[in-house]
């Protein structure tokens, strides 16, 4: 198998032809030309909602890092929701992340429980239900925002038992960083709003399986539905994701250093980073993962202290969101995260290593100042 590097940089791309570009620009159509005695055909655009040659394209790149079928979707919570409903039954079970993103436990509650089907939350390292009786097992991991680790194959393992189905949220790692159909899941879902495409410039998610039905069913969801990314957006996608192994090395070249500033300094009573041996999740994820995300998250003293970091701070921009090349923070508690007062995510750019070092710790050091 080629590099990452490599792999990233022709992921989708057509073959050469002498006088077109490296990679076609986008295609803008709601109709299309049909062939007016046979209407629509098998194999050829009709209509926009379902049809667009700008997203096969993205989805192939995508598909190759993930080693599945992949479908794209508007966002990353329209591929999230896609999962859940088209996969979910009245009477059935999932089991959703308790310390992932707390949109997603929102949906489920508000939409899945008003709809016959039992939520139950458990926290990424466990203690799990008896997963043999669920039908859906959504793992997030490295979890969103306290960045545990969970063992993907020893819980497909036991979801499969039972005849259940396993999907991995990998937004943070992605495929670079670990792929989750190779350890057993059946579907790997994503926002590929974040480091994927890593320029803080579009919304988009998308879902991976390797079961026909599965992306059948996805895809129809999506069509019937409308949540359908722009060709614009697919086409930004797929030129952002050439920079990807690029744009990682520097993340997590850049979490390492900081990691290691924020756990030498008084201020903070907590750092997570599964690169850092020291961490819970280090063990797992070091078996698990190719790579360490460059997203850290640390515990100040509380809001005022957080308050006191983000302002003092020249580098960090204060918003959410992570995985851009602009190393961003904000505290988590504000979005209705289930989290302390002071802690706060912050998902280190490409900047300088030194220079992000320096800005941070002058941040750190005005705390109480």
């Amino acid at each position: 198998m080629t590099g990452d590097g490599t792999r990233v940089v022709h992921a989708g791309v057509p073959e050469a032809v002498p006088g077109r570009p490296f990679l076609p620009g986008p295609a803008f159509g709601a109709p299309y030309h049909l062939e007016p005695v046979l209407g629509p055909q098998p194999g050829v655009d009709g209509y926009g909602r379902t049809d667009n040659p700008t997203w096969r394209a993205l989805e192939g790149a995508i598909g190759e890092l993930e080693g599945g079928e992949c479908v794209t979707f508007a966002s990353g919570m329209a591929a999230i929701s896609a999962v859940l409903l088209s996969v979910l039954r009245p009477g059935d079970t999932v089991v959703v992340p308790a310390d992932g993103y707390y949109k997603t436990r929102a949906f489920a509650a508000s939409y899945l429980g008003e709809r016959g089907v039992t939520v139950v939350e458990a926290p990424t390292v466990g203690p799990y239900p008896a997963l043999e009786t669920v039908r859906l097992l959504l793992v997030e991991t490295p979890a969103n925002p306290g960045l545990d680790v969970c063992d993907i194959a020893e819980l497909a393992a036991r979801v499969h038992a039972g005849g259940g189905l396993v999907a991995v949220d990998n937004t943070a790692a992605t495929p670079l960083g670990q792929r989750p159909l190779d350890l057993g899941a059946d579907i790997s879902v994503a926002s590929g709003t974040k480091a994927l495409t890593g320029h803080s410039d579009i919304l988009l998610g998308y879902a991976c399986t390797r079961d026909p039905q599965l992306a059948a069913a996805l895809t129809g969801w999506r069509g019937a539905t409308g949540a359908v990314p722009g060709p614009f957006e697919a086409w930004l996608a797929h030129r952002s994701i050439g920079t990807l192994d690029l744009r990682l090395a520097r993340q997590t070249a850049n979490a390492a250093a900081v990691a290691e500033v924020l756990a030498a300094h008084p201020a903070v009573v907590s750092v997570r980073w599964p690169g850092r041996p020291e961490d819970p999740a280090h063990e797992v994820a070091s078996r698990q993962m190719r790579r360490v995300p460059g997203v850290v998250t640390f515990t100040l003293a509380g809001k005022a202290a957080a308050d006191q970091f983000l302002q003092a701070a020249t580098l960090v921009f204060a918003a959410t969101s992570f995985g851009g090349l602009h190393t961003s923070a904000d505290r988590r508690a504000q979005w209705g995260d289930d989290t302390p007062e002071g802690l706060i995510r912050l998902s280190c750019g490409v900047e300088d290593t030194d220079d992000l070092v320096a800005d941070v710790r002058k941040a750190l050091d005005a705390i109480g100042a």
